[in-house]
């Protein structure tokens, strides 16, 4: 009797589970919404009678009966990059043309597929079983959302097929469909809730959500694009491992081949006139080299693939009215203008500010208040003005905007970049710079102090609490709990955030200073060339120049700034308040100390990445080029005109195994 339930639950999940991949996986469902819910409650029933027999896979179990308290954080085993973006076809061409000089006239093709604006997600899937899902936060590190993740039923508990890896990590897109994104803030607006901006907004939203009871009622969807970390290999191509992945039974979204740019620049044309008839919104497309172990050749910069490019759709523009400009004041003390717009509907959210850029581009525009102008979404992200219409101008009544020669925030003395474009307060007790370096500072990418918000801290600096960096060490739980609105909890939560922050790793710290010119890559090299801020502080220009991908415009800003009295007080007093920033890993050894290294050909046993974490690990510095300056060329097979160039100028070319060999 009892094999005879247990064969029927069984049955029954299979059958839905077929049923969802049928309905959200192939969008080719074979039975009607009431039959899908029979099959449901049937299977509902039956483990509510015997919760002996429930299991953490079966389709019942998706929704989280209680809330969470707050999510967790996990760095990712392979990084979430960024892609980089081109707008145009001349930048299409050159992408293709850097790929094929990367390659050496090796052959290769492409892939196409729909960039989704949605929410980026990785799936880890252990013996075929769903364990974790998380965002892709900075890149390295997200948050877990596996609850939330749970309820999309486009995403699947346990994969189905054969030959699934161990381990295998799944990256893709959560999205809301148009169609479930209007009955949302439909109810939104029946139950006095203010409306979501657009579909995007309203998936992230949704899927930070702490009760995962309530995410399963926004119907979000799910397409996968690529893997992330796999214990054994899926395919030699991007195109294969989709398949694969559809295999195992996950959402893939329609992928073209493409054997040239030409072939690739008709698709992007061909998909941005049908854009709008899909059921999601996308921003444009991404190309992908087809081949992975050209991926490896290739390589990555520090934050985004060189193999792949994302070519986004051309902006939306609208037209509306510039009712003022105001100047706001940025961290490094830039004056920017901002347009105050009448708001207008624009690529789908309520645009009410746009972007002026600086006071050159103002007056080149000959942007007036009161002006009828054009705007549009400068990558479908940022608002900005494009355009006045001069023929609809009140010519009496207008005037051209006066370019302000005391900062607006506190009075203080502007001045414009010699040989730039930018005006700047240059008092360095402005507090609106304060603010905006405090928010920065405290920021995800830098210290990721997160229980200091913008509010908090503008709050701070008017109770003049905090004047710089270092006194954000020297807060007191006292001083923090007397600011209206802020209960003991809240303030026992940011000492605890502050306190957190204390031990980041070097780099962050160096990012968080905001030292003109320095992002979080540079500071990354910064960090591994010098091992200590004390090393870093004591660096002349000329060593800073000396360093890969560190130019003398910034090698300048860097010294600059770690050379003034003021800034060497702040960073003083931060380390006498605790701050002890944790350094890089230490290098395996120092066998490739001062050399410099190319890579070239198809490696046998690692990838690209590897091999130069490799060097990098030994004290060694990696190149793409081949120079005199050049001390080792590694070559795989098919190596072509860098080996060529090295031979020529009598540098060291050795394999892979004597690397390995001469590391050990």
């Amino acid at each position: 009797m009892k094999n005879d339930i247990k064969n029927k639950i069984e049955q029954l999940r299979d059958e839905i589970r077929r049923h969802d991949v049928l309905y959200y996986v192939q969008n080719a469902p074979e039975i009607m919404d009431q039959q899908y819910d029979a099959l449901f409650s049937e299977l509902k029933q039956l483990e509510a009678e015997h919760l002996e027999l429930v299991t953490p896979d079966s389709p019942t179990q998706r929704v989280s009966e209680r809330p969470v308290a707050g999510f967790e954080t996990v760095a990712h085993a392979v990084p979430m990059l960024s892609i980089d973006n081109t707008y145009n076809e001349d930048e299409l061409q050159k992408f293709d043309e850097r790929v094929a000089k990367g390659l050496e006239s090796v052959t290769y093709d492409y892939t196409v597929e729909p960039k989704i604006d949605g929410l980026a997600i990785s799936l880890r899937y252990e013996k075929g079983l769903l364990v974790r899902a998380a965002t892709r936060g900075d890149g390295n590190r997200g948050d877990v959302v596996t609850g939330n993740i749970r309820t999309i039923r486009a995403i699947p508990l346990t994969l189905e097929g054969d030959n699934i890896p161990e381990v295998l990590e799944v990256r893709g897109e959560v999205y809301m469909p148009k169609k479930a994104f209007a009955k949302l803030n439909a109810l939104r607006v029946d139950a006095g809730e203010p409306e979501f901006a657009n579909p995007r907004n309203a998936a992230a939203g949704s899927l930070k959500l702490l009760d995962a009871r309530v995410t399963a009622t926004r119907k979000l969807a799910f397409f996968a694009y690529s893997v992330g970390q796999a214990s054994a290999p899926l395919a030699q191509t991007h195109d294969d491992a989709l398949g694969k992945l559809r295999d195992f039974g996950l959402p893939v979204n329609q992928v073209e081949k493409a054997k040239t740019i030409d072939n690739i620049i008709t698709i992007c044309h061909s998909r941005e006139k049908t854009k709008n008839s899909l059921d999601y919104q996308i921003d444009g497309l991404v190309i992908k080299v087809n081949q992975y172990d050209q991926h490896d050749i290739l390589g990555t910069t520090g934050r985004a693939p060189k193999w792949c490019i994302a070519y986004k759709f051309a902006a939306e523009q609208a037209e509306t009215i510039l009712e003022s400009i105001t100047v706001q004041v940025g961290k490094n003390g830039t004056l920017t203008p901002v347009a105050n717009l009448k708001p207008v509907q624009l690529a789908g959210t309520t645009v009410k500010r746009a972007t002026l850029h600086n006071f050159d581009q103002l007056a080149r525009l000959d942007v007036r208040c009161g002006d009828t102008v054009i705007i549009e979404k400068a990558g479908e992200i940022i608002p900005q003005v494009v355009e006045a219409i001069v023929k609809q101008r009140d010519l009496f009544e207008s005037k051209p905007f006066e370019i302000p020669v005391q900062c607006p925030a506190c009075g203080g003395q502007v001045q414009k970049d010699q040989d730039g474009v930018y005006l700047r307060c240059v008092n360095p007790n402005c507090a609106a710079q304060l603010k905006q370096q405090l928010e920065y500072f405290v920021g995800k990418g830098q210290m990721n102090i997160d229980k200091l918000g913008v509010s908090l801290i503008a709050r701070l600096v008017d109770k003049e609490l905090v004047k710089t960096f270092a006194d954000i060490y020297t807060l007191r739980f006292d001083q923090l709990a007397q600011l209206e609105r802020m209960a003991d909890k809240s303030a026992a939560n940011v000492m605890d955030s502050i306190a957190a922050s204390k031990t980041q790793p070097l780099w962050r710290l160096i990012a968080a200073l905001g030292i003109r010119n320095v992002g979080g890559q540079s500071a990354q090299i910064l960090a591994d060339e010098f091992g200590s801020l004390d090393a870093l502080m004591d660096a002349f220009a000329e060593q800073l120049t000396s360093i890969d991908q560190i130019g003398p415009v910034m090698a300048e800003s860097i010294y600059d700034y770690l050379h003034d009295a003021d800034n060497i007080k702040v960073i003083n007093d931060m380390l006498a308040a605790g701050v002890k920033p944790s350094a890089p890993k230490e290098k395996a050894s120092n066998v490739l100390e001062g050399m410099t290294i190319v890579v070239t050909g198809t490696l046998k046993t690692l990838t690209r990445q590897q091999i130069k974490q490799m060097i990098k690990d030994h004290g060694g510095k990696t190149s793409s080029s081949v120079s005199k300056k050049t001390a080792l060329l590694i070559a795989g097979e098919n190596a072509g005109s860098k080996l060529e160039k090295a031979q020529k100028l009598n540098i060291e070319v050795i394999n892979e195994t004597k690397f390995i060999k001469r590391i050990k």
